[in-house]
């Protein structure tokens, strides 16, 4: 054979190879199982939902977190609350009208007991006319503040009864709806009244989540707030609401706890205060009706006047540090 016939050979068979090698590489899986066996441990290292689940996990609490934040925002809008807001926190069932009119007359009544108590004096006219702003703005103030906290605490003190009825409702298979409508009717004021209103919220189309938030406009309070997050976050994941609202009514049981707690350790602190700051018109009171002409100076002269301007001042200053001591927020 000529030699230029063997390298035409030789170069056949080695391209032939060379085609038989790369169709063996390629081919070789598809026919050995091994192509199958990758794809089984793949999946079982990386399940096949599992980046669907984690995307839904994801999506999941991005959805409650954005609805946190935007209840929060509403929360913070709201922050500016009206005259009529503050009455109806207090449960005082009057028009702002009415409450300006009692405010000026509470002002000008005060006004005249410090006219007709103090002798003619510019001391008198500036006491005159900062009593009767105190009458005017913070005398009705602090009485509707007085009875707002006491209508809050009642509340406070019923809801953790409340959110059991819920949960006892629910785990025998009432809707929650109608678990609610047993708290409206058997509870205590201002609970059911509270929770009266989101029922007839809820027949005029209203959701429970946007209920509770007015809810929450009118008791301003965490636990009511806790109350709102954990429907809310119930309403956008899901899960078990009966057991959460389990673990809510054990946490306000021992915030209420604590609170107590804290008013008992406080209430020696309270009692001196009260002491301190009522014995200076005690004494006062006293001396004018044992003996008027020992402290009528205070009363018939300018500079009784004025001292009895600067000492209301202090007072009014020390008042208000020892409040700021013994009020404890948490």
């Amino acid at each position: 054979m000529p030699e230029s016939d063997l390298l035409s050979f030789g170069s056949a068979m080695l391209a032939a190879l060379a085609v038989g090698a790369l169709a063996y590489a390629f081919l070789y899986p598809y026919f050995s199982g091994d192509r199958e066996k990758d794809s089984r441990l793949k999946g079982v290292i990386e399940p096949k939902g599992r980046e669907t689940a984690l995307e839904q996990a994801t999506s999941r609490r991005k959805s409650v977190g954005d609805s946190l934040k935007e209840m929060e925002n509403r929360h913070r809008a709201a922050n500016k609350v009206s005259l009529r807001l503050r009455l109806e926190r207090a449960g005082l069932a009057i028009t702002p009208r009415v409450y300006w009119l009692a405010s000026v007359v509470c002002g000008v009544v005060l006004a005249a007991i410090v006219t007709f108590s103090l002798q003619a004096s510019a001391t008198r006219m500036i006491l005159t006319v900062i009593v009767g702003l105190v009458g005017v703005f913070g005398v009705p103030r602090w009485f509707v503040g007085k009875l707002t906290a006491r209508r809050q605490g009642k509340f406070i003190k019923e809801l953790p009864n409340a959110i059991d009825i819920v949960v006892r409702g629910m785990k025998s298979g009432l809707p929650l709806n109608e678990c609610l409508a047993i708290i409206a009717r058997e509870s205590e004021e201002p609970l059911a009244g509270e929770f009266r209103d989101v029922i007839d919220q809820q027949r005029v189309g209203v959701s429970l989540g946007e209920a509770l938030e007015k809810l929450t406009t009118r008791m301003p309070l965490p636990e009511v707030k806790f109350l709102q997050i954990v429907v809310a976050i119930q309403q956008q994941a899901g899960g078990n609401l009966s057991e959460a609202l389990s673990n809510l009514s054990t946490v306000l049981r021992d915030r209420f706890m604590l609170k107590m707690k804290v008013k008992a350790m406080s209430a020696e602190a309270k009692a001196s205060a009260f002491v301190l700051a009522s014995l200076p018109p005690i004494v006062t009171v006293l001396v004018y009706g044992s003996s008027p002409d020992y402290i009528a100076a205070l009363f018939d002269t300018r500079t009784g006047n004025f001292a009895l301007l600067v000492c209301g001042i202090w007072m009014l200053a020390g008042v208000l540090v020892m409040r700021k001591m013994i009020n404890f927020k948490f």
